[in-house]
């Protein structure tokens, strides 16, 4: 066995690794050849490369001495295992400190002594390299940590390299993300990896010897907590063996789930909220009219039915409503152009007869053709004309008027009605955002209309405000590129 680094014979053969990874070998053949030829150029009686996981680590690949513990699970919560995730990246190990069985195997053939270097891509660990050597060699002073370290290094960026191919044959190479921490009895923070101060926003040198940014669940228990910036980690903690009371944490942040838990709640209880009052009133006035039939006037039927149509008529958009704010669905056909004025004629005509009666057209004879999608326009105008509709007394009108510049075609539909407060003239057009009038719900709704009107405007290059009205009331303007 050499006594010191074998320069010569690591480059040799490290140039043949290198050829497999340029030549696109995948990891299973490179990682096992690379941990053939660095053992016996820096004099290890073995090597083994432990890959991480979220659900653990495993030796993936072994050589010399160490080939016996390939397949071999990894316990990512071990006092051993916990040690070399924090702290320095190489260090060298004892390993009758190693918990058994581990220890005692390795013991077992001759390895008593062992280099170990974190491999990290991004400040993530995905795995750690050993270099194993027996009682009477000494692996300090020859420079085997720094190799050991920068080999680590070298297959941390074959990870980087390969990130989603198989490290193993079992599946994807995925990195150990969940964050880490390790707490003492009094609950003050003692480990704290990177991915623990990337879930949380708090550094290592902020968060240790102070106590946990978090309540700490009992043991087998999980814990979903939100930060004081919004973002959501689960927590669970164990115990590790021994005498010290440390407690092993992970965290994970869990955002984006929170956040697309909370809009599917949302979205159901807005939907059953707001498909219940048609279907009702539907049903009430089928049941009159089947139950009643003879003694109803034929005036009555007649106003039984338009009921019944006109709420059928809102039950059909509301639920094209929920459809399409469901899907990220785009216009069918392309931007073409089209006459703007002549299109608003058609809208008009298709509204509700109740809403048609009040609305006042002003659309110059000489309006340049706009450029987008003729079709949504009909959605676009029901919109805001229904709402105009809601925040407006019965009797007021409706105005809808169209103008152009060099670029835009742009109409408005205006009301005089309760106005918008300026505050809020942004956050109406988020999804399932209802406005309040004097401290109350204005109007029953799903707080989906403006939400889609914009989705529908921006896909065909235009935009869409509003504004308060002078005198009172709201001004909703479309504008639309100009042909």
């Amino acid at each position: 066995m050499p006594e010191r680094i074998a320069p010569a014979a690591l480059l040799a053969g490290h140039d043949v690794v290198i050829d497999m990874i340029n030549s696109d070998g995948a990891g299973l053949p490179d990682l096992p050849r690379l941990l053939e030829v660095i053992g016996p150029a820096i004099g290890a009686a073995g090597t083994a490369f432990v890959e991480f996981t979220p659900t653990g680590g495993r030796v993936v690949a072994a050589a010399g001495s160490a080939g016996w513990a390939v397949g071999r699970p990894v316990s990512p919560t071990d006092p051993a295992t916990v040690c070399l995730l924090a702290g320095p990246r190489v260090r060298e190990v004892d390993v009758s400190r190693l918990p058994d069985p581990f220890g005692d195997e390795l013991a077992r053939h001759g390895l008593r002594r062992m280099v170990v270097a974190r491999a990290e891509v991004g400040g993530v660990t995905v795995g750690s390299l050993h270099a194993f050597y027996p009682d009477e060699d000494d692996p300090t002073g020859t420079g085997r940590h720094e190799v050991v370290a920068y080999l680590a290094t070298c297959i941390a960026n074959r990870y980087g390299d390969r990130t989603g191919q198989p490290a193993h044959g079992d599946g994807p190479m995925v990195a150990l993300a969940d964050g880490l921490a390790v707490v003492d009895r009094d609950g003050h923070v003692r480990l704290w990896n990177p991915a623990a101060a990337r879930a949380t926003g708090r550094s290592a040198a902020q968060a240790l010897n102070r106590p946990l940014p978090f309540p700490l669940p009992e043991p087998g228990q999980v814990l979903d907590h939100r930060l004081p910036d919004g973002r959501w980690v689960r927590v669970t903690s164990g115990e590790v063996p021994g005498p010290g009371g440390l407690r092993v944490v992970t965290l994970r942040d869990t955002t984006e789930q929170q956040l697309r838990d909370e809009d599917r709640d949302l979205f159901v209880a807005v939907t059953s909220h707001a498909l219940r009052t048609p279907v009702t009133v539907i049903k009430g006035y089928a049941d009159t009219l089947t139950d009643h039939w003879d003694s109803l006037t034929d005036a009555d039927r007649r106003e039984a039915a338009r009921i019944i149509g006109q709420r059928t008529n809102e039950l059909a958009r509301l639920v094209d409503r929920l459809l399409t704010s469901a899907t990220d669905r785009s216009p069918g056909e392309p931007p073409a152009p089209f006459d703007l004025g002549d299109a608003l004629r058609s809208a008009v005509a298709d509204l509700p007869a109740d809403l048609r009666h009040r609305i006042v057209l002003d659309l110059p004879a000489d309006l340049p053709k706009a450029l987008g999608d003729r079709l949504s326009l009909v959605t676009v105008l029901t919109e805001l004309g229904t709402n105009a509709d809601k925040h407006s007394p019965p009797d007021s009108p409706i105005e809808i008027a169209a103008t152009a510049t060099r670029r835009y075609v742009s109409f408005r539909v205006s009301d005089r009605g309760v106005g918008i407060p300026p505050e809020h003239v942004e956050r109406a057009f988020e999804r399932f955002w209802q406005g309040e009038t004097d401290g109350r719900r204005g109007q029953p709704g799903a707080g989906l209309g403006l939400y889609l009107v914009r989705r529908i405007v921006e896909q065909q290059n235009g935009w869409v405000s509003l504004r308060p009205r002078s005198g009172g009331g709201t001004v909703a303007e479309v504008r639309l590129p100009r042909r």
